[in-house]
């Protein structure tokens, strides 16, 4: 069993923003392994976020982005239990970093449903034309379509993209993760982004 000492447990809660009772505790489940003890962490914070998912968020902050330059800007409410984690810098940070996400990548809507039917068909019509030109069967093309569509789904919905700071991770995996650290549900509710010229 190694030794767990002060100086891991602080280098783990830096790393993490996690409390030293927990980072002492996955510290030795993990035998003083740091990297296994952030994944118990992640682990552990991601179980805590789901047992908040049904809380009532009538709380939040409006928080505005505006890109160098003032060409791009975005509006997003996110939304939590209570107005003081609001105030908090992490909520705040989280704030920022979903706006800045969304002036990058550029979701058409927080989830399947919030994308404009008229975009999906659009894109059915192109992918259905695209298997006939390469000479698919008849019989499968719609399993394909469909498929591409999932596909396309992930790209532009907001929760399901990767985030542009950490591919690794999509917005839906660093919502629950923030949840789990900030210690409160939270929701991403709305955003409008905006572009000189579009």
């Amino acid at each position: 069993m190694a030794q767990i000492t002060a100086e891991m447990v602080k280098e783990l809660r830096q790393a993490t923003g996690s409390g030293i009772m927990d980072c002492k505790r996955v510290l030795a489940e993990a035998d003083g392994d740091m990297d296994k003890a952030v994944d118990l962490l992640r682990k552990k914070g991601l179980a805590k976020a789901a047992k908040r998912a049904g809380r009532s968020t009538s709380e939040g902050i409006i928080y505005s982005y505006i890109h160098t330059g003032s060409k791009l800007g975005v509006l997003l409410e996110v939304n939590c239990e209570s107005d003081f984690v609001a105030k908090t810098d992490d909520f705040q940070t989280f704030a920022k970093n979903i706006a800045m996400h969304i002036a990058a990548a550029n979701p058409a809507g927080l989830n399947p449903e919030d994308v404009d039917p008229a975009v999906i068909e659009k894109e059915r019509e192109i992918y259905k034309a695209q298997m006939l030109e390469e000479g698919k069967p008849e019989n499968i093309i719609d399993k394909i379509v469909e498929g591409k569509i999932e596909k396309f789904y992930k790209d532009v919905c907001l929760m399901s993209q990767q985030y542009v700071k950490d591919p690794q991770q999509t917005i839906a995996e660093l919502l629950k993760e923030t949840i789990g650290k900030i210690g409160e549900n939270i929701q991403i509710k709305r955003f409008a982004r905006f572009q000189i010229g579009e």
